[in-house]
């Protein structure tokens, strides 16, 4: 071991970011496996390498018991040999050994080989899971890699800042209805990541309500900004998609209008990298009621009355807008619902006229029998 070996480390260091500390554990790990690999695979814990950054060597020496006569050779010494290397040794000491790596064998060399090839993967993947869970929640541009036909699953590749990986887009996390090619280029959402045996496994989803909102974070600058919030987003992949928004501290600021763009501009660029998929922009309000009748747009809302449980709300809509207001196989309700987080029934203004009439009748008529 000389000063090249330990410039090779630094190298690698710069090259592959694999800390010199770290290669140095695994070369002196490497050196003891070698040693028992070539002493009949040694089972004791005798043998001890010393790296030294300044003077650029590593020692690696065993340690062996001083007795008369040595039975085994790999623990212990005679009193002869052992007063060879320290002159005061005696009986019962331990003495320090001096090991030739040099002198090992083709099966111990290739071991220690192993070692070290295994540190390097494993600190790769140690900086691979980094760098993709640092980017849990965020949106990746990943390439089609390939389609597996039978499972439906799609391969894609990713890069994060020179770390290169492969994930799987399961169909339970594909829009339905989108047709993804080979080599293009798509924004995933990443879910969540995780250790694995072969490097960092990356859960990655293109119908998580999430994908929506990095998506206007990046095409609306007043809301990477932090001038408008989001406050709540309702996702049906492939097909709508509701995102309540309000303006934090300028109120001159119109968020419908920010997220919409010039000529849609904005908002477009989102639809046209979710296939089409609608979105509508609802303006939040605290006021529960008026949010409710916001989030049932496209349709026009009478009025929209609190229960008393504080989580329904019954909401009178004109007849011809009920079908709208329910939305195709209750879309539309349903969406507003989840975005507000509260139950919402809906009534047409006919039937609402109708119960007023029925109830003064009733009171008309317990008024006449009250007279009689």
């Amino acid at each position: 071991m000389n000063a090249e070996f330990f410039a090779a480390l630094e190298m690698l260091e710069k090259e592959k970011g694999i800390p010199v500390d770290y290669m140095l554990e695994r070369v002196c790990q490497a050196l003891q496996t070698a040693y028992k690999k070539d002493n009949d695979g040694l089972k004791c814990d005798n043998v001890f390498v010393e790296p030294d950054m300044d003077e650029k060597t590593i020692n690696m020496y065993v340690t062996k018991e001083v007795v008369d006569e040595a039975e085994d050779p790999l623990t212990e010494i005679s009193l002869e040999e052992a007063r060879r290397i320290s002159p005061r040794a005696m009986l019962g000491d331990t003495v320090r050994v001096d090991v030739e790596t040099k002198k090992f064998g083709r099966i111990a060399a290739q071991a220690a080989k192993q070692v070290i090839i295994q540190g390097i993967r494993e600190s790769e993947r140690g900086m691979a899971y980094n760098q993709y869970s640092s980017r849990e929640h965020e949106l990746l541009t990943a390439r089609v890699n390939r389609i597996d036909p039978r499972s439906g699953n799609i391969i894609l590749e990713m890069v994060s800042e020179g770390e290169k990986i492969e994930a799987v887009l399961t169909q339970n996390e594909q829009v339905p209805g989108e047709v993804l090619h080979e080599d293009q280029l798509i924004k995933v959402f990443v879910v969540e990541v995780r250790r694995g045996n072969h490097g960092p496994q990356v859960v990655i989803s293109r119908t998580h309500p999430g994908l929506v909102k990095r998506l206007f974070e990046m095409e609306v600058p007043e809301i990477h900004d932090g001038e408008v919030e989001i406050k709540a987003i309702a996702r049906e992949a492939g097909n709508r998609t509701k995102i309540a928004v309000v303006a934090k501290n300028d109120s001159k600021i119109d968020p419908i209008g920010a997220c919409v763009g010039v000529h849609g501009a904005r908002v477009g660029q989102i639809v046209t990298e979710l296939s089409g998929e609608k979105i509508d922009i609802i303006k939040y309000s605290e006021d529960m009621a008026s949010f409710v009748s916001e989030a049932l747009s496209p349709a026009e809302v009478i009025s929209a009355v609190m229960l008393p449980d504080g989580k329904s709300c019954h909401v009178t809509v004109p007849d011809d807008q009920l079908s709208l207001a329910i939305g195709k196989e209750g879309q539309n309700a349903r969406l507003a619902a989840k975005l507000t987080g509260c139950k919402i029934d809906i009534g047409p203004a006919s039937a609402e006229r109708e119960q007023a009439q029925q109830a003064e009748q009733e009171a008309d008529e317990l008024t006449d029998g009250d007279e009689a």
